[in-house]
């Protein structure tokens, strides 16, 4: 046996050594400290040097309900004492009965199957398996592609990130699960066409999705996946009747519509399920996030009883599940933090801000690096821009060095955690708890005007 472990007080280097971060160039760290958050308290995160950020991000869109809670911690404890594991391959355990009654109260229509998991990308992979088998099961044994939206992300399971619309996430990882197909997304800022008329420009975008189902053939496609508002590429709300219309082309085609609200439901837009918020009715739901605020993992496909039906007759079983899908401890959590959504009324509060976070956050549009300013709730998107009047985006090599080199680096120094991102065009993402309010707002605003106007001195 080995030396007993001796206890780091380096944590930068340890981290660095050991920790293999995600989503992480780690050769950046190697002369570099390893930003480490050590504690937090409401809307306000805290670094290992004592140093206090504005979480504008929510963590990565997660803390629905502020940092520190402590009753969620205790309800956390309480749990683990009572019931740690236990799996729900065949039994049960009542924090997920509970949670599972819960959520299916608060989905629309007939969602009322609740599927655990414990993370977005399983939801995702859920729904896409789930959505296969369910046609197999109803004798269309050909109905297995599914069409997503250039630049989205749907997560890092083999099959989410086929889905997912950003290629260079899934090139070294190619080839994937095959079958996945893309249509274009709602970015009106940069419409191909129809981009003075959002109803016009809804109803394209759409029709684009009726075009691909025809195109490869009505008979092979089993879904579609889109988020309320799109993350990757900087928050692009849907416009008007784009949903509507979706809904429409899936019910002629015997196509199941996926609403993908992993960062969307929970009240990231001021209700519990996105779809509430733009009217319409999705066929399954894929969550996570926000269920918990981030005091412990799990995630979700929330499946109608209609295409739940075939599963649950004669000898048919989904082939498919997860270790600690539906954990105890979760469970308990998830439940507890719904009641604080309801108690203090995070929803409605959303809804009572979210005009003034868009109006000020829109005050940063003199700004001439600021293109764009888009999104919905508590969740907005900054595209930044070399020319304003004809929308010229960066080189790479501007965004890797203003946006990577500088943007990104300077908005942390200056106390605000958010996402500086080129995944599409360069943006600056927002999402920050949903207890925030005017002064949160005002201090994104002030932080971000003084980055961006020393940024455009740098172009």
């Amino acid at each position: 046996m080995g030396n007993p472990i001796a206890v780091s007080k380096d944590l930068s280097q340890t981290a660095y050594d050991h920790l293999w971060m995600h989503f992480t160039r780690m050769s950046s760290y190697e002369n570099a400290p390893v930003p480490t958050i050590v504690r937090g308290e409401g809307t306000y995160i805290y670094d290992d040097k004592g140093q206090k950020y504005l979480d504008g991000l929510s963590g990565l869109f997660v803390v629905q309900a502020g940092h520190g809670r402590q009753e969620l911690a205790e309800v956390a404890a309480k749990q683990a004492a009572e019931l740690a594991f236990f799996p729900i391959w065949s039994y049960a355990h009542p924090k997920a009965v509970e949670l599972a009654e819960r959520l299916a109260h608060y989905a629309p229509g007939d969602l009322n199957k609740v599927f655990f998991t414990t993370g977005g990308g399983e939801a995702v992979e859920t729904a896409w398996k789930l959505a296969k088998q369910y046609h197999k099961l109803k004798g269309n044994n050909l109905k297995y592609k599914v069409i997503s939206r250039a630049v989205a992300y749907h997560g890092t399971p083999q099959g989410a990130l086929s889905i997912t619309g950003l290629p260079a996430l899934k090139a070294p990882f190619e080839p994937l699960v095959p079958g996945a197909h893309k249509v274009p997304n709602t970015n009106i800022y940069r419409a191909p066409i129809h981009g003075d008329d959002p109803e016009a420009f809804g109803r394209w975008a759409a029709d684009q999705i009726e075009q691909q189902i025809l195109f490869e053939g009505p008979e092979t496609v089993a879904a579609v996946f889109l988020e309320p508002v799109q993350n990757a590429g900087g928050c692009f709300p849907p416009p008007p009747g784009y949903f509507q219309r979706v809904r429409e082309i899936c019910d002629q085609y015997d196509v199941l519509l996926v609403s993908d609200e992993v960062i969307c439901a929970f009240g990231r837009l001021g209700t519990m399920f996105a779809c509430d918020k733009f009217g319409y009715v999705p066929d399954i739901i894929t969550c996570a996030k926000g269920m918990t605020s981030g005091y412990s993992p799990i995630g979700a496909a929330i499946v109608s009883d209609r295409i739940a039906e075939p599963f649950y007759k004669g000898d048919n079983t989904f082939l498919h599940g997860y270790t600690f899908g539906g954990h105890p401890v979760s469970a308990a959590v998830g439940l507890a933090n719904l009641d604080i959504f309801e108690r203090e009324g995070l929803n409605q509060h959303v809804l009572d801000n979210e005009a003034n976070f868009l109006n000020t956050l829109q005050k940063l549009n003199d700004l001439p690096i600021v293109g764009d300013v888009r999104g919905n709730g508590y969740f907005y998107g900054i595209e930044l821009v070399k020319d304003k009047a004809t929308k010229e985006t960066f080189t790479d090599e501007e965004s890797e060095r203003i946006l990577y080199g500088f943007v990104s680096k300077k908005l942390f120094e200056y106390g605000l955690y958010c996402r500086a991102d080129d995944r599409g065009d360069p943006v600056i993402q927002l999402s920050p708890p949903l207890v925030s309010d005017q002064s949160t707002f005002d201090e994104i605003e002030g932080i971000i005007r003084q980055v961006l106007t020393e940024a455009w001195a740098k172009i």
